[in-house]
């Protein structure tokens, strides 16, 4: 049955209700909407878990630096998103009161996976609650837990998670992918996966690619705080690989 067909019969108009293909056409259709959002790439390095993601700004007269694509969840987790980013902020603040709760009630810093668990039952119920829409945006989020383990995870719009040493998620997924296939290694730095991860960027934007536009931040694994990179070695990695 074509997707048209879908349409005309409402298949995709109830989140609730399987296509007789068994699809949730609407679930489909927030994961299109990931993969049509601003790229953003997670890789576990050797001294950190680092974070960097395409602002792609939509209007030229938008201060740079005052967008965000990369958010604290605690000192130790940090995350970033593709697709509608409204969604991504109401997960973040979901996950960022759920590691106040597990600090003052236990008097531990979260471990990531319990976060990533949490973000992702609020996903699936959103799946197959009647009035509801799935949430249309792909988290990926970094950690290190107390036993000094890096940690990275993709959720997606289904409430689905894996870990990964290295992952891509958003438009530019097809070209990046194969290049951290190919350049990945466990024993990469936090620069060196920087590097790597502008030098994908730039392949993947092509003349879209502008400075401005590369948000980064890691998890520093010596004192497991969450640092930003700042504008001055961004600029610098971008110059080096145009030579």
């Amino acid at each position: 049955m074509q997707p048209m067909q879908h349409q005309m019969m409402g298949y995709d108009r109830a989140i609730t209700m399987f296509s007789p293909d068994g699809r949730l056409l609407q679930v489909e259709y927030a994961k299109k909407t990931v993969r049509q959002g601003s790229t953003v790439i997670g890789m576990i390095c050797k001294d950190g878990v680092l974070l960097v993601a395409d602002k792609r700004l939509p209007d030229k007269l938008i201060v740079a630096e005052g967008v965000e694509k990369i958010f604290p969840i605690d000192d130790h987790l940090v995350a970033t998103a593709a697709g509608i980013i409204s969604d991504a902020q109401v997960l973040v603040d979901h996950a960022q009161v759920k590691a106040q709760q597990i600090k003052v009630t236990y008097g531990v810093d979260s471990d990531t996976l319990s976060i990533v668990k949490d973000v992702c039952s609020l996903k699936q119920v959103c799946t197959q609650s009647g009035g509801l829409r799935p949430f249309g945006v792909s988290l990926l989020i970094a950690g290190i837990d107390n036993n000094n383990s890096k940690k990275l995870y993709k959720t997606d719009p289904t409430g689905i998670y894996f870990q990964y040493k290295a992952t891509v998620i958003g438009e530019g997924e097809p070209e990046i992918e194969p290049i951290l296939f190919k350049e990945y290694k466990d024993d990469l730095s936090v620069e060196q996966g920087l590097s790597l991860s502008i030098k994908a960027m730039m392949k993947a934007l092509n003349d879209k690619f502008e400075s401005g536009r590369i948000d980064a931040a890691f998890v520093n694994a010596e004192n497991r705080t969450m640092e930003r990179v700042d504008k001055e070695k961004i600029s610098k990695l971008i110059e080096e690989h145009k030579k």
